[in-house]
């Protein structure tokens, strides 16, 4: 069973793919400007993330967690070189300061304590942070353009969470996390921040 993120990375669509490359070609040159050894992308999903870092030969070790069984699956099939493990963001299985970064990419809209997920992320990095959200209401327009939800007016029904870079960057200083670099990539939000 392929899962929706899946989905997403694999499409045929051009919109599609042209929007995730330019969002991937955004973190790739803002993580490749930072001296970063271990990687842990937290909510990794089948790890299209870490594959693209470790092909670019960004960090020395790199590993993925993720709460779908589904993903964590088709993650090891896929990128059988990737450490992949089942976990929840909220209670991640790592000492204190255990990566110089954690990615947390489309993860944070999904969640009911966004705050909560990201003071964990916090400690087990101890270095770096990158977050990224979709860029609302840019994301609901990129979907209704591509014919997505469109009952529901480009609206993912699994988003319980809606961020503009101003609430985002709000959400990270309130746990204290110092942005370095924003991007902006159509229709995402691009944090790197420092602990």
């Amino acid at each position: 069973m392929n899962t929706r993120n899946y989905q997403k990375h694999t499409s045929k669509n051009f919109l599609q793919k042209l929007l995730i490359g330019n969002f991937y070609q955004r973190l790739l040159t803002v993580v490749a400007k930072v001296n970063i050894g271990r990687i842990l992308d937290a909510g990794c999903g089948e790890g299209f993330t870490l594959k693209r870092l470790k092909e670019k030969n960004i960090g020395n070790y790199h590993e993925g967690i993720d709460i779908l069984r589904t993903a964590i699956k088709l993650g090891r099939e896929l990128n059988p070189d990737i450490k992949f493990s089942l976990g929840n963001i909220y209670h991640l299985p790592y000492e204190n300061n255990s990566f110089d970064l954690v990615l947390c990419n489309e993860v944070l809209e999904h969640l009911s304590n966004p705050k909560a997920a990201l003071k964990e992320i916090i400690r087990v990095s101890k270095k770096y942070c990158l977050i990224s959200v979709p860029n609302e209401p840019w994301f609901r327009l990129a979907n209704f353009l591509r014919l997505k939800n469109l009952s529901r007016l480009g609206n993912d029904p699994e988003h319980i969470q809606h961020w503009s870079k101003g609430s985002l960057l709000s959400l990270l200083k309130k746990v204290s996390l110092t942005p370095i670099e924003v991007k902006l990539p159509f229709p995402w939000i691009l944090v790197l921040a420092e602990i």
